[in-house]
C-alpha cells in the first residue's frame, strides 16, 4: 500500500523542484542544494498566467462560499508546473493535502486510506492519473460525484456491501497523456486546464528568481543563455541553472557571467536552442544516413541503437515544436531550419517539402 502524506495548513510542505516526489515529505535542510525553488502560492508563479488567473477565481469563489473546490485536471508536458499548482492551491485555500501516484494505486484498497483520511475541503493530488487501473478508476466515480464509496466485505454468499460517506474533498489529477484518460473520468473534472511551454522572458524571470533563492548572482546575459537552453520548461531551466552555478563555483570563483554560462552549457553539450547530444545525433543521422529524409522512426532508432519509444517520447517532441523536423506520411524529414541548424545548405524547396 502506498504511503500517504497528510498536511495541514500549518505543516511543512513538499518543496523539491521535481514533480516526481510522492507520498513523503522531506524536512528542510540547510544545504543550498535543497533550497526550495518552487513557488508557495499562485500569485508567486511566473508564466501560465491565464491558467493561474482562472484557478485563482475558482479558489476565491470556493473560499467565499465555504464549499470544496471542484475537481481539477491538469495536463501538459513534464516540468511545466502541474505539481506546483497542485501544492499551491491547497495553500491558498488553507486546507490539507494528500499526494499519491497513479501507478502506485494498483487496487481500490490502495485508494481507501486517502479517501477515508480526507478532511473537509482537503485536496487529494494524484500524479500521472492516467496510469490508474480500470478498477481503481471506477471505484473513484462515486467518490468524486457523491462523496461516497461502496466497500465489499467478505466473499461469496457471505459478501455484503457497505456504503461509506466521505467528507467532501477536491481531487487534483495531473497527467502528461490526456488521451489515455477514459471519457467518464475526464468528464468528472469540473475544471480542466492545459499547461503550455514558457516564453524566453518568463524563463529569464524564473532563472533570476531562483538564482536569488540559491544565493547566487548572475547577469542578464547568463540568464538569457540559460533560458534559451531550457526548452521552454522551468524544470530544465532549474537544472541548467544549478549546473552553471556548479561550473562557476569550480572554474570561475562563482562569477556567473554570460561567457561562463556559455562555457558551462558547452561542456554539457547543450546548444543555444537547447538541443543536447542525443537531439543532434538524431538530426545528423537523418541528414547523413538518410539524406534528410523522409525516413521511418524505426529505421532511425535501429541506426542509433535506441528504442523507438525513446525517440518518439523524449527526442522528437522538442524537435517538432522547434520546427527542425516534420512528420509526413512517408516518415521524418529535416526542415530548412533543421538543415541550417546543422550548418548545411537545404535542398530545393520543392524537393524538401514533396511528400
Amino acid at each position: 500500500m502506498p504511503r500517504e502524506t497528510i498536511l495541514s495548513s500549518d505543516d511543512s510542505w513538499p518543496e523539491d523542484e521535481s514533480e516526481s516526489t510522492l507520498g513523503s515529505v522531506q524536512p528542510e535542510r540547510n544545504s543550498e542544494d535543497d533550497i526550495a525553488l518552487r513557488p508557495k502560492h499562485m500569485n508567486e508563479m511566473v508564466g501560465q498566467r491565464q491558467v493561474a488567473e482562472r484557478l485563482r477565481i475558482a479558489v476565491d469563489a470556493a473560499s467565499k462560499r465555504g464549499e470544496p473546490l471542484g475537481h481539477i485536471l491538469l495536463d501538459g508536458p513534464p516540468g511545466l508546473g502541474k505539481t506546483t499548482f497542485a501544492t499551491c492551491i491547497p495553500r491558498d485555500l488553507g486546507v490539507s493535502l494528500q499526494i499519491a501516484s497513479g501507478a502506485a494505486l494498483a487496487a481500490p484498497k490502495d485508494l481507501l486510506p486517502y479517501l477515508t483520511n480526507a478532511e473537509e475541503g482537503s485536496v487529494l493530488f494524484i500524479d500521472e492519473i492516467h496510469r490508474l487501473p480500470k478498477a481503481v478508476e471506477e471505484f473513484m466515480y462515486p467518490a468524486m460525484e457523491d462523496f461516497r464509496i461502496d466497500i465489499t466485505l467478505g466473499e461469496g454468499v457471505n459478501a455484503r456491501t457497505v456504503n461509506m460517506n466521505l467528507r467532501p474533498f477536491t481531487l487534483i489529477g495531473a497527467t502528461t497523456r490526456t488521451g489515455l484518460l477514459s471519457a467518464p473520468l475526464r468528464d468528472r473534472f469540473q475544471i480542466r486546464e492545459h499547461l503550455d511551454f514558457y516564453s524566453l522572458d518568463e524563463l529569464m524571470e524564473i532563472v533570476h528568481r531562483n538564482a536569488t533563492k540559491l544565493r547566487t548572482v548572475l547577469d542578464d546575459h547568463a540568464a538569457q543563455q540559460i533560458a534559451r537552453a531550457s526548452r521552454g520548461t522551468p524544470r530544465i531551466a532549474n537544472n541548467r541553472l544549478r549546473w552553471v552555478r556548479d561550473y562557476a563555483t569550480s572554474r570561475a570563483d562563482g562569477d556567473m557571467t554570460g561567457e561562463i554560462a556559455t562555457a558551462a552549457l558547452d561542456m554539457l553539450g547543450v546548444d543555444q536552442l537547447g538541443l543536447d547530444p542525443q537531439d543532434r545525433k538524431y538530426l545528423e543521422t537523418i541528414l547523413r544516413v538518410f539524406h534528410g529524409g523522409p525516413v521511418g522512426v524505426e529505421a532511425v532508432a535501429h541506426t542509433l541503437n535506441t528504442a523507438c519509444d525513446t525517440l518518439t517520447d523524449e527526442v522528437e517532441p522538442f524537435l517538432l515544436r522547434t520546427e527542425l523536423v516534420v512528420r509526413t506520411p512517408r516518415g521524418r524529414k529535416l526542415t530548412t531550419k533543421g538543415y541550417e541548424h546543422l550548418g548545411q545548405s537545404p535542398p530545393g524547396e520543392t524537393a524538401l517539402f514533396a511528400s
